[in-house]
């Protein structure tokens, strides 16, 4: 805790003072591998949500997604990497030198950076750069039981080389952070938990018609569907063998993918074989307000930091089911605000998805706990103040503190607002006041 004084109200309104000097602003650069998806929307949401009288805001990473647009019309600078991928490439080293020309000639006072490449790429350039403040924030973790052995240890090595690099660090949520410590990418007692926001502005409090109208599939059928990027990480053929499983226990019900990827046509072929009445949308930008159109949300991620899309499903009281990986269970409590089930497991999540079919009443109830808890924690709002807590704290600036609406020179003065008006009567020593003679 900070102990400088909060300050004071205003004595007069800013449009009749003489105007002041153009203060500096804190300059702060996010750097992240893919500017779209999970990840992408909440670096978004962390920039264009800061007060921009206090800090001036930048997002550079890989080109592409429809992100870049979105920051430059919230006033974010944008720097597009070209050569900047996802896997390690020779190419890496350009990245890494174009990334410290840009920190040395901006001169940020934070860096601050996302995912395993924009991590690891970014938290290096600011140490070259000579960076005062460097912030990284575990979306997921980078390497997983998916993994060869040996990228997994590349992966996990290159982590825990950032390590001392790095001044603070954020987790989207509480069984990340332990993992993060567990596996030694982050000192104990250096990780914060802020939950990663969704836009809530736009999705829908409960069930949508018009988004069931959208996709195209009657109101009186039930629809179980997944939102996102179909390739392995999201594990699409669980979803399809969950689908084939749960037709079979529950005929009628009709199955969604909203979303596009590599394995979309894979999990056409699967459907088709196992005659899944299943419908692949393609991307869609208006996903997290069509997800109000599903009677369940299913995720069967291999792995996931905490899943966007189930945020984003939650928040419009989805009933939801979804494989306990990482971040994921500390959202969905058993019983309280949907189903859990083990990942790689297609006929545990039928069963799941089985039981919130045969009880409305119970599943309605989950999806309503699920969406008062989101929306209660998961505003940008609350985020960005918690980024800025963060930033603040390592800067050695004073917290956020409320202004004392009445001071006690003025009680004694008999004034019990801060004066507004600029006209003698309204002086706040009154009208006997020997200069007001």
């Amino acid at each position: 805790m900070n102990g400088w004084p909060a300050a004071p109200p205003q004595v007069a309104p800013a449009e009749v003072l003489p105007p002041p000097p153009t203060l500096p602003r804190i300059k702060v650069l996010h750097v992240i591998t893919r500017f779209w998806a999970g990840a992408g929307s909440n670096t978004l949401l962390s920039a264009i949500g800061m007060d921009p009288e206090r800090y001036e805001l930048w997002v550079a990473g890989m080109p592409g997604g429809d992100l870049w647009e979105r920051a430059r019309a919230g006033g974010v600078h944008t720097v597009q990497i070209p050569r900047f991928r996802e896997v390690l490439t020779p190419t890496d080293l350009l990245v890494l030198w174009r990334l410290v020309r840009l920190i040395r000639r901006e001169r940020f006072s934070i860096v601050h950076t996302h995912s395993a490449k924009g991590g690891f790429l970014g938290r290096l350039a600011a140490w070259l750069g000579r960076t005062p403040v460097v912030v990284h924030t575990f979306h997921g973790l980078s390497f997983h039981d998916t993994m060869s052995r040996p990228r997994y240890r590349v992966y996990r090595g290159l982590e825990r080389a950032t390590r001392r690099l790095t001044h603070a660090f954020l987790a989207v949520a509480p069984r990340l952070a332990r993992e993060v410590v567990e596996q030694r990418l982050a000192a104990p007692g250096s990780v914060t938990v802020v939950p990663s926001a969704v836009d809530l502005a736009d999705i829908p409090t409960g069930f949508d018609h018009v988004a069931r109208r959208e996709l195209g599939i009657g109101a009186d059928v039930r629809l179980v569907g997944t939102v996102g990027r179909i390739d392995k990480q999201k594990a699409p053929l669980d979803f399809v063998r969950m689908a084939a499983a749960v037709k079979a226990t529950h005929p009628g019900t009709r199955f969604v993918m909203i979303g596009d990827g590599p394995l979309a046509d894979t999990a056409r072929l699967l459907a088709t074989d196992l005659d899944v009445p299943l419908q692949i949308t393609g991307y869609r930008s208006d996903a997290a307000r069509l997800v109000a159109g599903l009677d369940i949300f299913v995720i069967t991620s291999l792995y996931e930091g905490l899943g966007r899309a189930l945020t984003e499903a939650l928040a419009a009281a989805r009933p939801v089911v979804a494989t306990a990986v990482n971040g994921v269970p500390d959202l969905v409590e058993p019983g309280a605000t949907g189903l859990l089930s083990a990942s790689a497991d297609p006929a545990g999540l039928a069963k799941a998805v089985g039981w919130l079919l045969d009880h409305p009443d119970d599943a309605a109830a989950m999806g309503c706990q699920g969406s008062a808890r989101v929306r209660a924690a998961f505003a940008p709002a609350a985020m960005c103040a918690a980024i800025d807590a963060c930033y603040r704290r390592l800067l050695g600036l004073p917290d956020q503190q409320p202004i004392d609406e009445r001071p006690r020179c003025w009680q004694l003065l008999g004034s019990t607002a801060p004066p507004r008006r600029t006209d003698r009567q309204a002086h706040p020593l009154g009208k006997g006041d020997s200069r007001e003679r």
